[in-house]
């Protein structure tokens, strides 16, 4: 599985019960992505590229504040105790294309953000959810900068051109 045709859609956490079943903290927002059938490959995440295993999911629960997973060949649990702590990858070609005016984060990730005010205020780094709109974590050389994902602030994304173009009120702009 080629990491830039892949995402990572969750990071097994823990185990549940004695028949292989893992606690998944899942990056989607539907537990869809963990459909049966789909295969995902689990590694480390500082595991060298192609490193990890392939499974295929057999069964995908909501539970609690995320998925019990079942996984093909998984059927104890110290089989599934190895697992915790790696993360869970599929093909991109596995998931469905985004709506209109919504992005998977890691595309997302790296690409350039301009405010009409400031000019370049830097990279995305990071992406976290708030509740309300998710709060992109952008860094220059020195400085890191929150903006929310939200229309008043975010003005276009054009992932071909790798850019954001953002429209900030003064408090949100990094002081230079």
């Amino acid at each position: 599985m080629d990491k830039a045709a892949s995402f990572t859609i969750g990071r097994v956490t823990g185990v549940h019960g004695l028949n292989g079943n893992l606690k998944v903290w899942s990056f989607a927002e539907s537990i869809d992505t963990f459909c049966p059938g789909k295969n995902v490959l689990l590694k480390s995440e500082k595991a060298l590229e192609g490193l990890g295993k392939s499974y295929t999911i057999l069964k995908a629960l909501a539970y609690k504040k995320g998925i019990l997973l079942t996984l093909e060949g998984i059927d104890n649990r110290s089989l599934a105790e190895e697992l915790i702590g790696k993360e869970i990858l599929i093909d991109r070609n596995q998931l469905p294309e985004p709506e209109e005016d919504t992005w998977y984060w890691q595309d997302l990730l790296g690409l350039d953000v301009f405010d009409h005010q400031q000019g370049f205020i830097g990279k995305i780094i990071d992406i976290f959810p708030t509740g309300a709109n998710d709060m992109l974590v952008i860094m220059d050389k020195t400085r890191e900068t929150l903006v929310p994902m939200h229309k008043h602030f975010v003005e276009s994304i054009d992932l071909e051109k790798k850019v954001i173009r953002t429209t900030l009120p003064p408090e949100l702009l990094p002081d230079y």
